[in-house]
């Protein structure tokens, strides 16, 4: 991507704590700089311009993107990193992705047919997620979609540009770029739905293999007149697109293909013999076996299962009752996915915490509690299971105690002042461990009172790891320092691992108990692996590992590790460090996982969830399985017995069958307002034969673990 020179006046030099390097491009509401982060992630940070920050109705706007590329931060757009929509010249920070937009490909290469329809189900893709969060794009177009080598890119939500054009809509400005815009945004602008964006890929595909929309002039107005009343100029358009092409151009947004049924359709055109290269287009899931008889089957070579078309000949009727199909789905609660089954074996079906029925055999009943004093833009709720009762926080609340049988709340303690961000409470030493959201102070809490016994500050960047009967704090710069978890005195402080280091406690082995350190070189290159006494603060051994590498876990005698690129987006693979002979063994995923989150089972079996919700199974030698669950933005995996529980960014909880890789049950969505979004979406807990969720509306729920179906 060029990069302008960034010593013109008037730029700023910071944007936050990042500092601008150079310039990427502007448009009529900001500058996009280059940046750094102190961990090395190179960033894309746009600040908006000095005249727009003093207008409230651009603040707003600004505002309004920030949160929808929040919510749809994944695999098919650019994730948020940072922002502060309230900073004096208001400023996003999003992963910065080296690569030429679609305009730019054309103007030196139109795309053939095959790349083309790869292209279409990219966008098919990144639209589906994207509308599934309540997101519409609105102004997507050429030049913010990013041609990556892994796959396409949407950028720019919510941007409006009033300086590109003369032409207005009611409120005085045009949103939108009018060559790529559908009818209904000149005809009825309040009513703009998902089908737009629809129109927009149409027209973004005419352009791509043609050089020109399907309603070019030189004139917006001409424009307007012939995307409102006129066909569609598909002339160059290969023959496998055009009819694909024509329907997404449709004038009435119910006549437009809906983005999976628009997978389907171009997933034939780029792959017309069936010999497909991308095996991870999603496809719609596999029934279960209490539902009919699959729709398709594994073929011998193991490739991707691929769902027969069960639609109506004819393109216009395949894609009427698709449409059909997706809006009943979305009604139930369904979702839509499929999976990549490997080898012949099945992942392990054991129960790893024993979450079991309750001791006295009763059945579970659902409940859901509203936790209260949460803000209306954010209300996560972080909650884990310690010493047999559920603790949750929120940006409001320190700690909360509920009771685990119908969620009635014993206690609660508020946070000294709300912040945008709260960390599950952690149990040690018969203690509630607890950080409360806004403020840099740990605090030890009664767990049956809810009285403090002791609180200590938290260094900057700080991590908290209960280990044994002691709580370590680690700051930003490597330095730790153990406390008594029962009086909070210091044990011992030792400078251990450094900028960057992520910090997991082991299980008590015969030389008592193990803290494990990794620590990424500055250059991505390398991982520091540390085992480290906990009781003094001893450094036992050190291993150096290939590659950024994350510790998830401890099981089957080996360290599990997730292994990320130089920028820590991206995991390529799992490692397994034997913890007796340091041995060190690699295994790759069949394709990298944006922004993924791992979990391992007793029996060494890895799960990892990746943006756009992507969730993979991977045993010591391969991977297994993968599945996409349909999901934005999901949480860390949680296996339990046998099954996989984790939490979409709408509150959803799903389960997943782990040795199939089959989704077996999801609740229903819990985003209350609709305006509520979380960087970070807490994990569920499993325990006391329960699953408990915790939902952007600020709700903490509980259903049965045995019966994920009747959710």
């Amino acid at each position: 991507m060029h990069s302008l020179r960034a010593e013109r006046a008037g730029f700023p030099e910071y944007a936050g704590q990042y500092r601008l390097e150079s310039v990427l491009g502007s448009g009529g509401m900001g500058v996009v700089h280059l940046a750094t982060s102190d961990s090395g992630l190179r960033l894309a940070v746009k600040v908006v311009h000095a005249e727009h920050a003093v207008d409230p109705e651009f603040r707003a706007r600004f505002r309004q993107e920030v949160a929808a590329a929040r919510r749809v931060s994944g695999a098919f757009t650019a994730p948020v990193v940072d922002a502060d929509p309230d900073a004096e010249r208001p400023w996003m920070a999003t992963l910065f992705i080296d690569a030429p937009t679609l305009a730019e490909r054309v103007r030196e290469q139109l795309l053939d047919a095959a790349e083309a329809a790869r292209l279409g189900a990219g966008l098919a893709e990144a639209l589906r997620d994207i509308h599934r969060v309540g997101v519409v794009h609105r102004d997507l177009k050429p030049s913010n979609v990013l041609m990556a080598p892994d796959g396409v890119r949407v950028i720019d939500f919510g941007i409006s540009r009033p300086t590109d054009s003369d032409l207005r809509t009611e409120t005085g400005k045009l949103i939108g770029t009018p060559p790529f815009m559908a009818p209904e945004q000149f005809q009825r602008p309040k009513e703009v739905g998902p089908a737009a964006d629809v129109f927009a890929m149409g027209a973004v595909l005419v352009h791509a293999v043609t050089g020109h929309g399907p309603f070019d002039s030189d004139s917006h107005y001409l424009v307007a007149y012939q995307v409102v009343h006129n066909e569609p100029d598909l002339a160059g358009v290969p023959p496998a697109l055009a009819p694909i092409v024509a329907a997404c151009l449709a004038k009435d947004p119910a006549d437009r293909p809906s983005p999976d049924a628009l997978l389907l359709e171009l997933r034939a055109a780029a792959y017309p013999t069936g010999e497909e290269t991308r095996a991870f287009i999603p496809q719609p899931r596999r029934p279960t076996a209490e539902e009919s008889k699959p729709a398709a089957e594994q073929d011998t070579h193991r490739r991707a299962r691929i769902a027969t078309d069960p639609l109506p000949a004819g393109v216009r009727r395949r894609w009427r009752a698709a449409a059909l199909l997706g809006t009943g789905l979305l009604l139930t609660g369904g979702a839509v996915g499929g999976y990549l089954q490997l080898p012949d074996e099945p992942g392990p079906s054991v129960r790893t915490s024993g979450s079991g029925r309750p001791p006295d055999n009763q059945a579970v009943s659902p409940w859901v509690t509203s936790l209260e004093g949460q803000g209306r833009d954010n209300r996560v709720v972080s909650c884990s299971w310690t010493g047999g009762a559920l603790y949750c926080s929120t940006p409001s609340l320190a700690a909360a105690r509920l009771d685990p049988a119908n969620g009635s709340v014993t206690w609660s303690l508020k946070a000294a002042r709300p912040g945008a961000d709260s960390q599950p409470p952690q149990y040690a030493g018969g203690l509630v461990l607890t950080v409360a959201a806004g403020s840099q102070t740990v605090q030890a809490l009664d767990p049956v009172s809810g009285t403090q016994r002791w609180q200590t500050p938290l260094p900057a960047g700080g991590q908290v790891v209960p280990v044994g009967g002691a709580v370590l704090l680690s700051g930003g710069d490597g330095r730790v320092t153990a406390l008594d978890t029962a009086t909070g005195a210091t044990r011992w402080t030792k400078q251990i691992g450094g900028v960057g280091s992520l910090w997991l406690a082991g299980p008590q082995d015969p030389d008592g108990c193990v803290l494990y350190v990794a620590t990424p070189a500055g250059d991505g290159k390398s991982t520091r692996v540390s085992a480290v006494d906990c009781s003094n603060g001893t450094v036992r051994w050190q291993q150096r590992t290939t590659g950024t590498a994350e510790p998830i876990g401890v099981s089957q005698g080996a360290l599990h590790l997730l292994l990320h690129d130089a920028t820590g987006s991206r995991t390529r693979g799992v490692m397994r460090m034997d913890l007796r002979t340091r041995s060190v063994k690699e295994t790759p995923l069949l394709a990298n996982l944006l922004q993924a989150q791992g979990a391992v089972d007793a029996n060494g079996v890895v799960y990892l969830s990746g943006a756009s919700g992507t969730l993979a199974a991977v045993g010591p030698d391969k991977e297994r399985w993968r599945l996409e669950t349909g999901v934005a933005v999901a949480s860390r995996p949680v296996p339990d017995g046998g099954r996989l529980y984790m939490t979409a960014v709408d509150g959803r909880l799903l389960a997943v069958d782990s040795a199939a890789g089959l989704l077996v049950g999801q609740t229903k969505a819990r985003m209350g307002d609709g305006h509520s979004y979380t960087a970070t979406i807490p994990a569920p807990v499993v325990a006391d034969g329960r699953v408990f969720g915790a939902a952007p509306d600020g709700s903490v729920f509980a259903v049965d673990a045995l019966n994920p179906a009747g959710w």
